[in-house]
This record gives C-alpha cells, sequence and structure tokens, in this order.
C-alpha cells in the first residue's frame, strides 16, 4: 500500500473548503505527515489519519506550513506519547522547530529530534525505501521531497519452473524470494518500485524535473493560474501550466497540482484547463482527497 492524504491544499490561508498545507503519507502500515500547516491536527482526526505517526517533513518555514506542528505535539503529549517524534527540515529548523517547542508549555513530555536534511542525502535507514531531499526554489534553502522504493525481485515463473523440474512446494518459495538459487529464467528481471515527489512550494526547477524522472506521481504546488504568472515569479510560485511543464519534461505518471491560490478554493477548473494543455494526467487536490500509488506492474 502507498497512499497519499491531503490535510490542506490551500495557499497562504485556509479557506471554508480549504486548510492550509499538510499531507500524509501512508506506506505499509507507516504513516509520515509532509508539512503541518496551522489546524493539521483536525484534519487529522477528520479524514482518519493516525497520529501513530513517527516523522513529520517540512520544505520550509513559512507559517502556512508548520504552525500546526505545535497543536499537534501538545496533542501528543497530552495523549502520554512516549515515542520520539522525528522532525525534518532544511537548514534552520533546529533554531525554528527548537524555538516552537518551547510555545506554551515548560516541556515537550515526550523526546523530539530535529535534523536539518542536506539535499541528495537520504534521510535515515528505511526498509524497502528511502526518502531524498531536492533543492527547490522558493528562497531560504527550501526543499522538496522524494520518496522512491527500492528495485523488487522480478516476477516467480510457475511454467518455467515446471518445465525446469522444480517440485512444487517450499523450494518455489524460496526461489522467489531468492533464499535458494533457481535455473535462468525462473524468476522475471528487477521490478521497478515506486516513486512519489511532493514539492512543496517552488518556482518550476530543473531540481525538481531530475527528482520527479519518471515519478508514479509529482505533487506540485500551482498556486496561480496564467493571468498572475507575474505575480508566481515574484513570490516564488508556479502556476498551473508551468507545473505541467515539469512534468510533462520529467515524463511523470501522474500529476496533481496543490498549494493553491484562495481564489480557486471552491472551483479549481481554471488550473486544470491550463496544465491539460500541457500534460493530459493532472488534477488538483482537495482536502480529504485520498490518492493510492499502485505498482505499474
Amino acid at each position: 500500500m502507498l497512499t497519499v492524504t491531503f490535510l490542506g491544499t490551500s495557499a497562504a490561508r485556509p479557506t471554508v473548503e480549504r486548510n492550509v498545507s499538510g499531507l500524509a503519507l501512508h506506506r505499509e502500515g507507516e504513516t509520515m505527515l509532509f508539512e503541518c500547516g496551522e489546524g493539521t491536527q483536525r484534519q487529522m482526526m477528520r479524514y482518519g489519519v493516525s497520529f501513530a505517526l513517527s516523522e513529520i517533513f517540512f520544505t520550509h518555514f513559512h507559517a502556512d506550513h508548520f504552525l500546526g506542528v505545535i497543536g499537534l505535539i501538545r496533542t501528543l503529549g497530552l495523549q502520554g506519547r512516549p515515542e520520539p517524534l522525528l522532525l525534518y527540515g532544511p537548514k534552520g529548523a533546529k533554531k525554528v522547530l527548537g524555538e516552537a517547542m518551547k510555545l506554551g508549555v515548560e516541556r515537550v513530555p515526550f523526546p523530539v529530534e530535529i535534523t536539518e536534511v542536506k539535499p541528495g542525502e537520504a534521510i535515515g535507514k528505511r526498509d524497502g525505501y528511502e526518502i531524498v531531499p531536492f533543492t527547490t526554489e522558493h528562497g531560504g534553502g527550501s526543499v522538496g521531497y522524494a520518496l522512491r522504493e527500492f528495485e523488487r525481485r522480478g516476477r516467480f515463473d510457475v511454467e518455467k519452473a515446471k518445465a525446469a523440474g522444480i517440485p512444487e512446494g517450499p523450494m518455489w518459495g524460496k526461489i522467489a524470494k531468492g533464499e535458494a538459487p533457481g535455473p535462468e529464467g525462473v524468476v522475471g528481471p528487477p521490478r521497478p518500485g515506486r516513486l512519489v515527489v511532493f514539492t512543496g512550494d517552488t518556482r518550476p526547477s530543473a531540481t525538481t524535473i531530475d527528482a520527479a524522472k519518471g515519478a508514479d506521481l509529482l505533487i506540485h504546488e500551482a498556486t496561480f493560474g496564467e493571468e498572475e504568472k507575474d505575480r508566481a515569479k515574484e513570490t516564488g510560485h508556479s502556476t498551473a501550466k508551468e507545473a505541467a511543464q515539469v512534468a510533462l519534461a520529467a515524463g511523470v505518471q501522474k500529476l496533481v497540482l496543490n498549494h493553491v491560490s484562495a481564489r480557486y478554493s471552491m472551483s479549481a477548473d481554471e488550473l486544470v484547463r491550463e496544465a491539460k494543455d500541457v500534460f493530459p494526467n493532472v488534477s488538483v487536490a482537495r482536502d480529504g482527497q485520498e490518492i493510492d500509488v499502485p505498482f505499474r506492474d
């Protein structure tokens, strides 16, 4: 299972229809949070996202992307959480998040570990996948994150196993898992894992294209439509069309637009139309939406 739940899809400020930035990624029983804008904990309750998470990733430290972590951590403390919580962000994370942890309480009742990430360096040791930050263009050392699964073993070919005279039973399982050698061709070539890329706030950039090459899902900000492309450039954001151009250049399977201006809160059809002129498989995220990312084979 690899699923994304959008908790907040609005840019800069909440609206009636959309909260500010927050996204949960679920993989094989793990839940990870990307951004934690104001009100994220309530969105988690509303949309059934478990508080049993251990990691939160921040792309940068504008208020609409991290203020919610203060309330979330207070709630986790009131629930008696004993496990550590790991917070990741670009340069400055220790100062900003460290100060945030001091607000409202004498001390946080469980360990909170803050790590400043470096673009291109995988974060922590993980089973079957890696999370790699990459440089984005929003000022202040902002980053995006790519979750990349490792290659999987090839498929076990039952007919070839029978033809090779391998008796059906435990040996089939051992060969399929790589625990025992088998004749050539019984196990097919390695199969790719999945790749999900989340940009956070950014101008369209070559680093995003590189990080998203062949991605199964690219979640790219699209704060503005083309009529405000000059404003997008001035403020370090992207238009829907520009996000689509990134998706096309990266050869991704699916593009989801995120972080939309309040003017598109009720209807983002205009953004979809502009993006589809460039890249066909595109939609605009809405709060509470879940997107499954299947294996291609």
